[in-house]
């Protein structure tokens, strides 16, 4: 089995798709998963493999898509009542655990994420300098230097982890930015002067292309570094990307926040899906969402002493 899930991890890596791999690190009875268990959770939030029943699985899938989202790795411990703690919880996510056996789980999740892609739209010696410099960062390049390769710009799959830099000198500028700004790329720059971008940017306008579009564009790319060399330029732009990058605005939403995705079972505490909870009660003009039947049942007993009490 952990050598099946360890040959899956490989093949979705040789493919470039993103998964998160779980390991049981540390228990303490009574749980059903033992250290050493492991689990693959994919973008889509599908399991592969087994670290814990229905009180485990949905807070881990749950932190295997925020390391996806942020890249980051972390060790959370679900720790039932009663159960000891570690000595040292720095690092650690706490959760409950809602299972009524209780016990004690401690599960290291660590993401496996593609290489960021960074596209070069265009020719010349920043985008040159910037194939050789993005290389050497880590980044898969895709230079487009001509028409006839941006046509192509819609079938790589380009996500907000993506970066694209357009750098086409010419009259082209405003065709090939008109064709980015459609990509959901998190990062979109435009190697230019101030007066040059200034007078790009009113001609999209002109042509109708949406504000909100237009404020994800970074013109003239690069960070204000005094950069004057086509190497110096292209350090500039490259330092930008990783600045957006780590600071987490590759993954954040545009406009405004959206309505909540989960609520937090006031019975036991665990957080669930609201889009695919199958447990819900309506009392006091809202809707109250429970991990199970368990839950629900106790909650209806006295609605109001669980709507005023916290989890």
């Amino acid at each position: 089995m952990a050598e099946d899930l360890l040959a899956l991890a490989a093949d979705l890596q040789r493919r470039g798709e993103p998964f998160a791999l779980a390991i049981v690190v540390r228990c303490e009875p009574p749980t059903s998963a033992k250290p050493g268990a492991k689990a693959l959770v994919r973008e889509d939030g599908s399991v592969e493999g087994w670290v814990g029943g229905a009180c485990a699985e949905p807070v881990l899938v749950r932190e295997a898509l925020t390391a996806l989202s942020d890249g980051r790795p972390r060790l959370i411990g679900l720790y039932g009542e009663g159960g000891r703690g570690p000595s040292r919880t720095e690092g650690i996510l706490d959760f409950p655990m809602t299972c009524h056996s209780g016990g004690t789980l401690e599960i290291y999740v660590e993401p496996y994420l593609p290489n960021p892609q960074l596209v070069l739209v265009g020719h010349g010696p920043v985008v040159e300098m910037l194939e050789t410099l993005g290389r050497a960062a880590g980044f898969t390049v895709v230079p487009l230097r001509d028409d006839a390769a941006w046509a192509g710009l819609g079938a790589l799959r380009l996500g907000r982890r993506a970066s694209i830099v357009v750098a086409t000198h010419a009259d082209s500028d405003e065709t090939a930015l008109e064709r980015v700004l459609q990509i959901e790329a998190g990062y979109v720059s435009l190697v230019a002067s101030r007066r040059r971008a200034a007078a790009v940017l009113d001609r999209l306008r002109r042509r109708g292309v949406p504000g909100g579009r237009l404020e994800r564009l970074k013109a003239p790319a690069g960070l204000d570094l005094g950069a004057i060399t086509p190497g110096e330029i292209a350090i500039s732009i490259l330092a930008e990307i990783v600045q957006h990058r780590r600071s987490g605005k590759a993954v954040e939403a545009e406009g405004l926040p959206g309505p909540a995705t989960e609520a937090r079972d006031p019975i036991c505490g665990m957080l669930v899906e609201i889009a695919a909870a199958r447990f819900r009660s309506e009392a006091a003009g809202r809707t109250t969402y429970f991990c199970c039947i368990g839950c629900k049942e106790t909650f209806d007993q006295d609605p109001a002493r669980y709507l005023t009490e916290p989890a």
